[in-house]
């Protein structure tokens, strides 16, 4: 059997700035940083703790602090992955929400490779064959449990690839889920099964 925790960074600095994240460098709040440690707690609780573990982070400072939560508790030495990154929202990161041009995806056709409008933007495809591919680089460690810190939005990917949801078809979903966040995904030993346990639980945040 394996596991793959999805962590989602807690609150950071541009969710109570009120300014577009994506690759914008933010670092957690103080509330995030109390939360990263919860998260960490509550993700400790559930590894067995006899190795066969391996912690992959985005590379961005917010996971960055989440990731070294969890590995310091769990020591674990964490592996920073830029595709793990959030969607990168180009000229519009870093500025107030809504004050830069924003097209979002059309309800029918390609919704994978429309472009937001907003220069060095990613579309859909880009961002989300980021998620896919490091998803393979994790599951070819060989890992039993495997703990993964990201981006709210990136999870969304991981779990699709996780579930086997071609790429291209991956235009029109969506999973919610929180900061600070915690999405269990298992693979069963004899069907292989690749199951949704929980998603986006948030108890251990009180």
């Amino acid at each position: 059997m394996r596991n793959l925790y999805v962590v989602t960074h807690p609150e950071a600095t541009h969710h109570v700035e009120n300014l577009v994240g994506g690759w914008h460098d933010s670092a957690l709040t103080s509330r995030g940083l109390a939360d990263a440690q919860r998260a960490a707690r509550a993700v400790r609780g559930r590894i067995p703790g006899d190795g066969g573990t391996v912690l992959f982070g985005s590379d961005l400072l917010r996971t960055r602090q989440t990731a070294e939560a969890v590995g310091e508790l769990l020591g674990l030495e964490a592996v920073f992955d830029p595709d793990l990154r959030e969607q990168s929202y180009g000229s519009a990161e870093g500025t107030p929400v809504g004050t830069t041009p924003y097209q979002p995806p059309p309800a029918n056709g390609d919704r994978m490779h429309h472009h937001d409008g907003n220069e060095g933007s990613e579309t859909r495809f880009e961002w989300a064959g980021r998620a896919y591919r490091v998803l393979d680089r994790i599951l070819a460690t060989g890992a039993r449990d495997m703990i993964v810190v990201t981006h709210g939005g990136t999870a969304t990917y991981l779990i699709a690839a996780w579930i086997g949801m071609p790429l291209h078809a991956a235009g029109y979903v969506k999973f919610n889920v929180a900061p600070g966040s915690i999405t269990h995904l298992r693979e069963d030993d004899f069907y292989r099964d690749r199951q949704v346990v929980a998603l986006s639980e948030v108890g251990h945040l009180g």
